[in-house]
């Protein structure tokens, strides 16, 4: 009887595949009163499960929000919300101009910042619909989305992040494992048979084609494939 394979032993869980990210700083979200106009960044944090770091907006009744902090904020800037343009103002997509660069986008309106968060990271609008506001994605994909959606106007701070090289293995492991991926990633074939069924000398001596009802340790491969073989011309 051999082990759990990775792929099974992360789908599980448990301590050693969950990522301790956002256990110090909490959850990113908008403050969706209209009753407030302005928010003061008291202070720009790192959080150690995200890219880019994190703005404390302070509002004038006392409630803190955490927000990603877009490029170029400091401490003791201000944040707008629902009417007036500038860095970092958080508004409805229909009242952001036409060209500008936003973030941290709603996919409903309060559902909460969801699309594009990460650092350097940005949207751009194109054009304006009726109710709906379409909208060019990094990915190069377009998408209407409601008119009513919050996006913060600017792009995520620490876009330079990926210009820096891991030079050692292990600090690209450190950094991994923090956020709960896997690293390194190791081929099936180079595992012993143990491991995974493509493990061992033979490499993977099994056919590639597995049932779509094969038990979890079992299913790797082509599952359920509808066709396996040299396509014939």
């Amino acid at each position: 009887m051999g082990k759990r394979i990775i792929q099974r032993a992360r789908g599980k869980g448990g301590p050693r595949y969950r990522a301790p990210s956002h256990r110090y700083a909490g959850k990113v979200e908008y403050y969706l009163s209209k009753s407030i106009s302005s928010g003061q960044v008291i202070d720009i944090i790192h959080d150690q499960g995200r890219n880019s770091p994190l703005a404390i907006v302070k509002f004038p009744n006392g409630v803190q929000k955490l927000h990603i902090a877009p490029e170029g904020i400091k401490v003791g800037d201000s944040m707008k919300y629902w009417e007036g343009l500038g860095l970092g103002s958080v508004l409805p997509l229909g009242k952001i101009p036409e060209g500008m660069r936003i973030f941290s986008i709603e996919t409903n309106p309060g559902s909460g910042p969801k699309l594009c968060r990460s650092s350097g990271s940005f949207a751009t609008i194109m054009s304006k619909i009726k109710d709906k506001v379409r909208i060019s994605f990094p990915s190069g994909k377009i998408r209407e989305m409601n008119g009513n959606c919050l996006a913060t106007v600017g792009t995520p701070a620490g876009s330079g992040r990926r210009e820096k090289p891991w030079v050692k293995a292990g600090t690209r492991f450190i950094v991994s494992r923090k956020r709960g991926r896997l690293y390194p990633i190791v081929s099936g074939v180079a595992m012993g048979p143990v491991n995974h069924p493509f493990g061992g000398k033979t490499k993977p001596g099994i056919p590639k084609s597995v049932s779509r009802h094969a038990p979890p340790g079992r299913k790797v491969g082509a599952i359920s494939p509808r066709r396996m073989g040299k396509r014939k011309k």
